[in-house]
């Protein structure tokens, strides 16, 4: 099975009253199309993960980030493919994260993370982003 190696990033801000929240995705394109995903996509050659977070959501987004620590490595077998996702906590830096390939986007408090249908993949992330925000 071929192997499909991307990033993630977990975009963190702080709203109204001290409250965190986390901007969620929806795909526009290919087979996951309609999922909610955090944003992010493929590591080029000789790109580092974080070189290719900032590159991605720049592209995604016209968005500039800031990329923080990592969370975590999550492995996970699509019908067609493995993807492997390193995911890690970002802040925007610069913009307003405009949608250019997603069809939708919201920012979610920590008690509406699973209000939206999550890809498989990335909802294995959703514990560890509870424990952490």
């Amino acid at each position: 099975m071929k192997t499909v190696k991307v990033v993630a990033a977990v975009i963190r801000a702080v709203g109204e009253g001290g409250v965190s929240r986390i901007f969620a995705t929806q795909r526009g394109y290919g087979d996951l199309k309609g999922g909610w995903e955090f944003p992010g996509g493929k590591i080029e050659a000789g790109e580092t993960p974080q070189e290719a977070l900032k590159r991605e959501i720049m592209e995604e987004l016209d968005t500039e980030i800031r990329v923080g620590d990592f969370i975590k490595t999550i492995e996970y077998d699509y019908p067609t493919f493995h993807l492997s996702m390193d995911c890690f906590w970002c802040e925007v830096v610069k913009g307003d994260l405009i949608l250019k390939e997603h069809e939708a986007a919201k920012w979610l408090t920590k008690e509406q993370l699973l209000d939206v249908e999550w890809l498989p993949a990335d909802i294995s992330l959703i514990e560890d982003i509870k424990v952490r925000v």
